[in-house]
């Protein structure tokens, strides 16, 4: 049964890569379509962002994780390297938990 379910995404994904392959060019070139495809990244990662900070199974909760993300954010607009802002934000998260301060 799991290499059936397999098999068959296996073959969806294929075929929505087909699907994609197909369209034609002229659809592509148009204004609109280049702007949308070009902002579609940005809203799903915003809203991976979203429910990873403030989810927490069916509840919306708001602790250090939050927080951590504000951090990001500053240090982001500081310019500061990549690597900098991850540990950087875990290490608020994970200085507010130890503190208590915020589950």
């Amino acid at each position: 049964m799991i290499w059936a379910s397999v098999l068959l995404v296996g073959i969806g994904c294929y075929a929505l890569k087909l699907g994609g392959l197909s369209v034609p060019q002229r659809l592509l070139d148009r204004a609109i379509v280049q702007r949308v495809a070009a902002l579609i990244p940005v809203a799903l990662l915003a809203a991976l962002v979203a429910v990873q900070v403030l989810a927490d199974g069916q509840r919306i909760v708001l602790d250090a994780r939050l927080v951590a993300l504000g951090a990001a954010a500053v240090m982001l607009a500081l310019r500061l390297p990549f690597l900098v802002v991850v540990f950087g934000a875990a290490g608020v998260a994970a200085v507010l938990r130890l503190v208590g301060w915020l589950p």
